[in-house]
């Protein structure tokens, strides 16, 4: 399975930016899809995860709980992450990550995610 991240970017703290996963040469649709983040000198955390049991759910860290929208498009084999009011502090670079599960469960851990894509990068200037 390769993931690609893309549309990351340079904006304004309090802009808005989605940033797309294109999943190719393995199965999307029934397995969980993550984003996580790692900005400079801190480790890989959690943002958001999107399941699918015929219809998406998703769950969010608490940190952009409100402002950040999942969504996946398995006909089209893509995963999307809406970023709104963003902030200074969500610089940082964004992977997508396919889990090794499949279900309604929402897993966090980064050991729980098997492929990577290699990432995008999202600058928020104050």
């Amino acid at each position: 399975v390769q993931l690609q991240a893309s549309g990351g970017g340079l904006v304004q703290a309090g802009g808005s930016l989605r940033v797309s996963c294109v999943a190719s040469g393995g199965t999307f649709s029934d397995y969980v899809m993550g984003w996580f983040r790692q900005a400079p000198g801190k480790e890989r955390e959690f943002v958001a995860v999107i399941t699918w049991t015929g219809a998406s759910s998703t769950y969010y860290a608490d940190s952009v709980k409100g402002r950040f929208t999942g969504s996946r498009d398995n006909a089209k084999n893509t995963l999307y992450l809406q970023m709104n009011s963003l902030r200074p502090e969500d610089t940082a670079i964004y992977y997508c990550a396919r889990s090794i599960y499949r279900g309604p469960h929402y897993w966090t851990r980064a050991a729980e995610y098997a492929y990577w894509g290699p990432g995008t990068l999202v600058t928020v200037s104050s």
